[in-house]
């Protein structure tokens, strides 16, 4: 690609134009991501609801990760259910479901019923993720996919660093006043879905995507792990998402030990979470037309040399320095690594492809904890090394599994 013509693609995909010209649903996509994620208070609170209901902290514990291996059921089938059924109806009957079933929360007693609801609870709120982003690859075109998931995860982290504290607010009122909240927000992109999102996935591309196609081309997620490349890439999410999560695992334990107070780890978070808000959309202006495995090379390569630096000597600098390079790691690569699935595969799977990294990623967050605390525990602050190498060695099947991205203009 000439410099003219780089030039003119990166003008022709900018925030401002990419968001002006987006079509009307992609908007109202947006808006409703949003909404529900400044509602998403059961997974930050469902601990001290339980609790506070009588229920003993290891009740309330077993229900918190029942939630989240709910939350990677749901994942995949709101990728099963967007390739049957179209993605404006899964985010419907999710978000509805969603709703109905947070009140039914406050009214039981019973722990194996709750628990039971809180796992489909935790599956059916996760419906419209492979929905939204397959919908989001129907009706952008490829040059400015990178820009529109970044605009996407702007929506999902401004929602996610509000929910606590307006949670908080409604909590200082009522259990209840919290969960008719997020009942509220939940019906309230329902709504948005309903009335704004076209009724297929290639509605308003003029595509199509029977549902014939899943039995003549491939039998769902069997399809997605006979794509060995595909299964190499999500190798690499699984392990670029054990090494990510670190930081709030692990990182706490090394900077106590280190012996500086939890206001400085509250720092640390707070800087991630400044570099990701202020400055991805930025940084996705540079890096959208870069090949997907220039991307990964570079993002995965800070990410571990980020977390490798908290292994030197040097107190809060070290730390503050390390958060930074992988904060800048996350912004470089964490629009594009979500938004490749959507071109990987066959167009009637996926909302499959899309869920299957999206599922991965959450296994990935969900094993890293466990893992990086059992090798603080053995090895000290050597663990940092093996998060280094852990993503460095991640290239390899990142590189392997993605094939070289179409011309994007």
């Amino acid at each position: 690609m000439s410099a003219a013509s780089t030039e003119e693609s990166a003008q022709a995909s900018g925030i401002l134009v990419t968001m002006r010209e987006a079509p009307p649903a992609v908007r109202a996509l947006l808006l409703g991501v949003l909404v529900n994620k400044l509602g998403a208070f059961l997974q930050v609170f469902l601990v001290l609801f339980l609790t506070v209901r009588g229920f003993s902290e290891v009740q309330a514990g077993l229900a918190l990760g029942a939630y989240g291996a709910g939350s990677v059921l749901g994942v995949l089938a709101g990728g099963m259910f967007t390739d049957r059924m179209g993605p404006r109806w899964t985010i419907v009957s999710g978000m509805a479901g969603t709703a109905a079933l947070l009140l039914c929360l406050l009214y039981l007693t019973n722990y194996p019923a709750l628990l039971a609801t809180v796992v489909i609870v935790g599956a059916i709120s996760q419906l419209y993720r492979p929905a939204s982003a397959t919908l989001l690859a129907e009706l952008i075109p490829a040059n400015r996919q990178v820009m529109v998931f970044a605009l996407y995860r702007l929506a999902f982290n401004i929602g996610t660093t509000l929910a606590p504290l307006l949670g908080a607010a409604l909590l200082s009122m009522s259990y209840e006043l919290l969960f008719w909240g997020e009942a509220a927000t939940s019906v309230g992109y329902a709504v948005i879905a309903l009335c704004a999102l076209p009724a297929r996935a290639g509605a308003a591309t003029g595509t199509t995507n029977e549902q014939t196609q899943d039995t003549t081309s491939g039998r769902g997620y069997l399809a997605v792990l006979a794509d060995r490349r595909y299964v190499a890439y999500l190798v690499a999410m699984l392990i670029n998402a054990a090494v990510y999560v670190q930081y709030l695992s692990t990182l706490p334990l090394a900077m106590r030990q280190a012996g500086l107070e939890v206001f400085w780890y509250g720092v640390m978070v707070t800087i991630n979470g400044v570099v990701v808000v202020t400055f991805e959309l930025l940084m996705t202006k540079v890096v959208q037309h870069w090949p997907v495995r220039r991307v990964l090379a570079v993002g995965f390569t800070m990410l571990g040399a980020g977390l490798a630096l908290y292994a030197l000597p040097g107190g809060l600098a070290v730390f503050a320095i390390g958060t930074l390079i992988w904060s800048l790691a996350e912004i470089i690569e964490g629009p594009t690594m979500f938004a490749y699935p959507a071109q990987a595969g066959p167009e009637h799977l996926r909302g499959r492809y899309i869920a299957a990294a999206h599922a991965m990623f959450g296994v990935g967050s969900a094993l890293g904890p466990i893992i990086g605390v059992a090798l603080w525990t053995g090895m000290g602050s050597q663990v940092w090394l093996v998060c280094g190498l852990a993503s460095i060695l991640a290239l390899l099947p990142g590189w392997f599994g993605t094939r070289v991205a179409p011309d994007r203009r």
